[in-house]
């Protein structure tokens, strides 16, 4: 009789820190802060998608490539909250909304149409970004289901108001809710409403 061993797969949900890789080996000779530090993962955990070294926030990790492969072609939603340098107007966003020409990989790209809207201050855990005497700052919503490199970045600075703190807060259904920085959860799955394990 033939019995076929099936791998339990494990989920998990962390809020990444600003100045971590979301990696767990880093080749070049810098030190850096790696996704291994925060928790004892399983081999084979792996990242489904990225945030740069200077942003934070909602990173799923997996055991299964499968799922990963999903998630990652779905095209799900990923809202971000970016602080920007100066006070955004309706007409940046706007602009945001339509889509902006960005670099990448050398050449010019326009990204897709996406979802940006004007928010107060929001309910974050505290990170001192700059001194009051440089300016005033203020927030943004964005929401795109494409993911080129540093894209919320490039494109806030399209429209003249630089990046100056970027934490991503959802993708598709799952929330960052009230992780705080460095804080991992495992959960049951990445598809259905979240539910610890």
């Amino acid at each position: 009789m033939l019995y076929l061993w099936r791998m339990e797969h494990r989920h998990f949900v962390i809020y990444k820190p600003y100045d971590y890789l979301s990696q767990f080996i880093y080749e070049l000779k810098r030190n850096k802060r790696l996704l291994g530090e925060l928790f004892d993962f399983p081999e084979k955990t792996m990242a489904i998608g990225r945030l740069d070294e200077d942003s934070e926030g909602l990173l799923l990790l997996t055991t299964d490539g499968m799922m990963s492969e999903i998630i990652r072609g779905r095209h799900m939603e990923k809202e971000y909250y970016a602080q920007v340098d100066g006070i955004i107007d309706a007409e940046a966003v706007v602009k945001l909304q339509n889509g902006v020409e960005i670099g990448f990989n050398g050449t010019k790209y326009k990204t897709k149409r996406c979802k940006a809207r004007l928010i107060e201050t929001p309910d974050l855990p505290f990170r001192k970004i700059r001194d009051e005497r440089h300016g005033p700052t203020s927030w943004v919503s964005i929401t795109l289901t494409e993911g080129k490199f540093r894209q919320v970045r490039k494109m806030t600075a399209a429209v003249g108001f630089p990046t100056l703190r970027l934490v991503r807060i959802r993708i598709g259904n799952i929330e960052l809710g009230d992780l705080q920085p460095s804080e991992v959860r495992e959960v049951a799955s990445l598809l259905k409403p979240m539910c610890a394990t």
